[in-house]
């Protein structure tokens, strides 16, 4: 029986795990290698991200939507909903693969309800450059 997500350690399990997972990936990959320059601070900001997500006890301080709209803005904007769903099946694969309870399912649930919003916020801003 796989355990839940209960620590801090366990999400940079599931984050590092599932980014090595995407940076082998052909589609997903260049978006993120290209992008990304230290991966060790990536991974730690991404972590604090999902755990502050998950167990909604401390505050993230980044702007995802602004770094993806830069990112899409950056590749010609061609980002698509089929990058969306690759990387919700890789996340989804990774938590099972690892874990199992009422944490792994709230992951998933976050991650697609992120994932939507990114997409409409890209899509959204292509049509105010």
């Amino acid at each position: 029986m796989k355990k839940d997500i209960k620590t801090r350690d366990d999400v940079y399990l599931l984050v590092s795990s599932f980014y090595v997972k995407v940076r082998k990936h052909v589609i997903l990959g260049p978006f993120f290698n290209d992008v990304i320059k230290d991966w060790d601070v990536h991974l730690e900001n991404l972590t604090s991200f999902w755990e502050a997500s998950l167990f909604l006890k401390t505050k993230y301080l980044g702007n995802p939507l602004e770094t993806h709209v830069k990112v899409d803005s950056e590749n010609n904007n061609s980002i698509t909903e089929l990058h969306f769903g690759l990387w919700l099946n890789l996340w989804f694969e990774t938590i099972d693969e690892l874990f199992e309870g009422d944490y792994a399912n709230n992951a998933k649930q976050r991650a697609r309800k992120m994932g939507t919003f990114l997409y409409l916020k890209i899509f959204e801003a292509r049509h105010n450059q």
